[in-house]
C-alpha cells in the first residue's frame, strides 16, 4: 500500500467491553442509543459491513459485506482520548493516567497560581458547559481562572475571550503542562475559550489540547523513521504532542475534518493520514445529544460514500474508536465500550477478523501495509485480508 487513512470517530462505541463493570458502564452502547435516533441513517457503514461486526446487534447485517470488519477490545487501563489513540498507534497503557474526582490536590493548584500569576475558581469535576453556568459570572467579575476535570485525566482552564486572550490562556496551559509531571501526568491539558454573556455563555472553537508525551515509540515515529509520512488531521498531533507527525492539519469540527481528509486524497504522498473526527463527543456524547449524534452519524455516512469511491488502487481506509461515549447514558463521560473497525480498499478481501483483543492490531497492520518494521503489542492480521494476487 502507498497509502492509508485511518478516521477514528471519536467516541463511537459499539456495546460494553469485557470490563466495563468495572468502569461504573455495564451496558453502554453509544451505537444501539443512536440508532433509535429517527436521525439515524448509515447505509454507506452498513455496505462496509459495520452491522456484521460481532456483537453489534442492532444494525442490519449486510449479506455481502465490502469491507474487513472487527470489534476491537481496548487493552489500556482507561478510556480516554489519549490511551485510546496511543494503543492504535501501538502503545498499551497498563496503568491508567492519573484522574482528580474530589479536584487538584493544593500543591498542584500553587505552583499553578505562583507560575502564572493568577487566582483560580471551581477546582472539581463538571461538565464543560455547566461548569460556565456555575463559575462564568465570577470568572468575569473577579478575572480568576476556571479550573476543573472530568472522570478522565484532564486538567481544564476555562476563561472567557474578553477576559483573557487566546494567547495568554495557551500560556497558562503550557505551564500547567509543565507542572503536572511524575504523578500527576494528566493525560491532557486542555484549554477551553468561551464568550457571550452572563446566561448565554458559548464555548469557542479555540480550544487546544496539551497532551502527556507517549512514553515509547508509536506507529507514527517509525514511519517518519522510515521516510514516510504521516498528516495529523484535526486534534492527532496533540494527541500525540507533535511526536511522529510530518503535517499537521488542525480543525475545529467533523465538516472541517472530512473536507480535509476529501483534500488529501488528491495529495501524492507515501505514508498515513491519521484523521480524527471531534464533534461525535465532544458535542454530542458528553452533552447527552442523541439525536445530534445519530445526525453527525448520518451526515458522515453520507461524505464517506463519495470518499470511497475517490479511494486510488494502492489505498486503504480504516474507520475505527477510540473509546465510547453513550449519549443515552445516565451520565456525561466516556463509556468503556468495544469499537469497530472497518477496513476497505480496491486490494481488501472483506472478512469477518472477529473479535481482536487490543486496539494495537491497527498498528501492526499498518506497519506491515507500508511495509515498516514495528513491534507492538499488537498482531498484523493484513495477510488475513490482502487479496491473493498481492
Amino acid at each position: 500500500m502507498k497509502r492509508v487513512f485511518l478516521i477514528v470517530l471519536d467516541s463511537f462505541g459499539i456495546g460494553n467491553a469485557p470490563d466495563a463493570d468495572k468502569f461504573g458502564d455495564y451496558g453502554a452502547n453509544t451505537l444501539k442509543s443512536i440508532s433509535k435516533s429517527p436521525l439515524f441513517k448509515i447505509d454507506t457503514l452498513t455496505s462496509l459491513g459495520i452491522g456484521n461486526i460481532d456483537g453489534v446487534e442492532c444494525i442490519c447485517k449486510a449479506t455481502a459485506p465490502l469491507a474487513a470488519h472487527a470489534r476491537m477490545i481496548e487493552q489500556s487501563a482507561g478510556k480516554d482520548t489519549t490511551v485510546g489513540h496511543w494503543e492504535i498507534a501501538g502503545l498499551v497503557s497498563s496503568s491508567p493516567l492519573p484522574t482528580y474526582p474530589n479536584g487538584f490536590p493544593k500543591e498542584i493548584i500553587g505552583k499553578f497560581k505562583a507560575e502564572t500569576g493568577c487566582d483560580v475558581i471551581c477546582n472539581l469535576p463538571y461538565s464543560g458547559t455547566q461548569v460556565l453556568d456555575d463559575f462564568g459570572k465570577e470568572h468575569l467579575e473577579s478575572g480568576k481562572l476556571i479550573i476543573y476535570t472530568s472522570a478522565d485525566s484532564v486538567f481544564q482552564i476555562a476563561a472567557h475571550t474578553d477576559i483573557v486572550s487566546l494567547e495568554d490562556l495557551y500560556s497558562y496551559c503550557r505551564i500547567a503542562r509543565r507542572i503536572l509531571q511524575g504523578e500527576h501526568s494528566v493525560g491532557r491539558v486542555i484549554a477551553r475559550p468561551f464568550n457571550g454573556t452572563v446566561g448565554n455563555f458559548k464555548r469557542t472553537s479555540d480550544r487546544r489540547d496539551f497532551s502527556l508525551e507517549p512514553y515509547g515509540t508509536t506507529l507514527l515515529d517509525n514511519i517518519v523513521a522510515s521516510g514516510k509520512e504521516v498528516i495529523a488531521v484535526g486534534k492527532i498531533s496533540d494527541i500525540f504532542a507533535g511526536k511522529g507527525i510530518t503535517k499537521k492539519i488542525p480543525t475545529h469540527n467533523n465538516d472541517e475534518g472530512m473536507a480535509v481528509a476529501q483534500r488529501m486524497l488528491d495529495l501524492d504522498f507515501t505514508g498515513l493520514c491519521f484523521i480524527n473526527l471531534v464533534d461525535f463527543d465532544m458535542l454530542y456524547g458528553h452533552r447527552n445529544n442523541t439525536d445530534g449524534y445519530a445526525h453527525a452519524a448520518t451526515e458522515f455516512d453520507k461524505w464517506l460514500s463519495g470518499f470511497i469511491k475517490s479511494l486510488g488502487e494502492n489505498d486503504c481506509l480504516f474507520i475505527t474508536a477510540d473509546h465510547g461515549c453513550d449519549p443515552g447514558d445516565v451520565s456525561t463521560d466516556h463509556t468503556r465500550e468495544c469499537t469497530p473497525l472497518l477496513v476497505y480498499g480496491k486490494n481488501i478481501s472483506p472478512k469477518n477478523l472477529g473479535t481482536r483483543n487490543t486496539f494495537a492490531d491497527i498498528s501492526a497492520t499498518v506497519a506491515d501495509m507500508l511495509d515498516i518494521s514495528y513491534t507492538c503489542h499488537g498482531q498484523s492480521f493484513y495477510n488475513d485480508i490482502k487479496k491473493e494476487d498481492l
